[in-house]
């Protein structure tokens, strides 16, 4: 072979190995991008499975937690009849979530009276614009809410001027009928013209900036569908509560509360002073005092090292064949963030 001919084989055989060279790199590349997307589908899948792991622990506490609340209330009960609180007892009723420890986590439960809110399929029109307006609405929010609300109770499609029937529902996406009707659950004002998510559970509007600082109270926090009166119980009624049926101010109205959770002999005629309603006082007839025959026992619980928290809710009435009767149940309640 000639020196021209031995070069031109050299120059085959190196271009063979550059691409064999190159033909191996591929490959390398391409086991290391199936080796990564293995082992991240295994991360995603393995943190995936004790979310759900942490997650269903934690819907077990929060049963046990709505479990011991339920037992509360009913021991509260001697014989079935109901009393008022050991005075030397924490009060069930007081609004404030209380925390246990449970196996390996946590639940957190409280107790709310049903008859302490407002009843949203029983109150009328004009105590429902007072409510609005002692919460600050604007009149053109006011108008159209109670209006709206009206028109979602009443049996006919025949629309106030500032509420909606079948003719407004329709055009929203997806479309829907209005009830005629009264709600199944408080979460249906949610449907209704002029709700907005803000109002309902709180939230501070977006263009509201922090400094303002302004209260505000949440919807679904004092009305209610399952209220057994047409009024409200001020032996359990929040302070959200009594400021917007009264229109009181919240300070004097927390000011109340803690007056009534320190004793818990005092009668109806004790407490009506320290709100500024004297014996003869027309606002009486918004109230009564008595002790809760139907409450919601609201449960969270989570694992020790978890932030997944998982909450219950249900509505009970006192009686029946086991000493009460669920009416509600909500298998996975919304719960806002712990600031």
């Amino acid at each position: 072979m000639n020196s021209a001919g031995l070069f031109n084989h050299r120059g085959k055989l190196g271009d063979q190995r550059g691409v064999a060279l190159i033909i191996v790199l591929w490959i390398f590349i391409f086991l290391f991008v199936v080796a990564f997307d293995f082992s991240t589908s295994v991360r995603e899948e393995a943190t995936a499975a004790q979310r759900f792991s942490d997650e269903t622990q934690g819907y077990y506490l929060a049963l046990a937690g709505f479990e011991r609340g339920l037992y509360d209330y009913l021991h509260q009960q001697p014989g079935g009849a109901p009393q008022l609180p050991d005075p030397n007892k924490r009060d069930l009723f007081d609004g404030n979530w209380r925390e246990e420890n449970f196996g390996g986590g946590v639940f957190r439960l409280r107790l709310v009276d049903e008859g302490g809110k407002i009843n949203i399929n029983r109150v009328n029109e004009e105590a429902l614009r007072r409510i609005f307006t002692n919460l600050g609405l604007d009149d053109q929010r006011r108008e159209m809410l109670v209006d709206s609300i009206m028109d979602w109770r009443d049996p006919d499609d025949l629309h106030r001027i500032n509420g909606a029937e079948n003719d407004y529902y329709s055009t929203q996406s997806p479309a829907y009928t209005a009830k005629n009707g009264p709600l199944d659950s408080i979460e249906d004002l949610l449907w209704i013209r002029g709700m907005t998510l803000e109002l309902f559970f709180g939230y501070a509007p977006a263009n509201e900036s922090a400094a303002q600082n302004t209260p505000r109270i949440a919807l679904k926090d004092i009305f209610t569908v399952d209220s057994p009166i047409d009024r409200v119980n001020l032996r359990t009624a929040s302070a959200e509560v009594i400021h917007a049926v009264m229109g009181i101010p919240l300070e004097k109205c927390r000011s109340f509360i803690e007056e009534r959770k320190k004793s818990s002999e005092k009668t109806l005629a004790d407490l009506l002073p320290l709100l500024g309603i004297g014996s003869g006082d027309p606002a009486l007839q918004l109230f009564i005092f008595s002790n809760p025959t139907v409450i919601a026992v609201e449960a969270e619980g989570k694992l020790a090292d978890s932030r997944m928290p998982r909450r219950v809710k249900g509505v009970v009435r006192l009686g029946g064949a086991h000493g009460y009767e669920l009416l509600r149940w909500l298998d996975r309640d919304f719960a806002l963030p712990r600031s």
